[in-house]
């Protein structure tokens, strides 16, 4: 019996602010890439940081809040799965794996006001993607 498992956990920080878009159904999707840092010492000895750029996409009220709340710099928690996503340029045919989120936590990070008061949105539904949005 074969096993098959798609699921993905990122924490990291935003590179820049989330772009929000409505696809002809009326849904909202927001996109926005995340940095993840590894550090590490190598072989030498010498500390090393590697980072890594993921985009990340989210569907429904999800991206609402995102769009609303999240900015560059702000650190979060993505829960979610891989998916393909390939499209066809002059130089040939391309691809890239991009995360599309099932759950965004918002952590702690730079710029982040006292006063704003971050809302609860680990309860928040989303709707499978029936359409692609680009």
């Amino acid at each position: 019996m074969a096993v098959f498992i798609n699921k993905v956990f990122l924490a990291g920080n935003l590179t820049r602010d989330p772009e929000l878009r409505y696809m002809p159904s009326g849904m909202p999707v927001a996109n926005f890439r995340l940095a993840v840092n590894r550090r590490y010492r190598n072989k030498s000895g010498e500390e090393v940081e590697e980072t890594c750029f993921i985009d990340v996409v989210v569907y429904g009220k999800m991206a609402e809040v995102c769009n609303e709340y999240l900015s560059k710099g702000r650190n979060v928690l993505v829960e979610g799965r891989l998916r393909l996503e390939t499209w066809e340029t002059d130089a040939g045919k391309r691809s890239k794996h991009v995360v599309v989120a099932d759950t965004v936590k918002f952590l702690g990070g730079r710029d982040v006001k006292e006063d704003v008061v971050k809302p609860d949105v680990s309860d928040v539904e989303l709707e499978e993607d029936d359409e692609f949005p680009f």
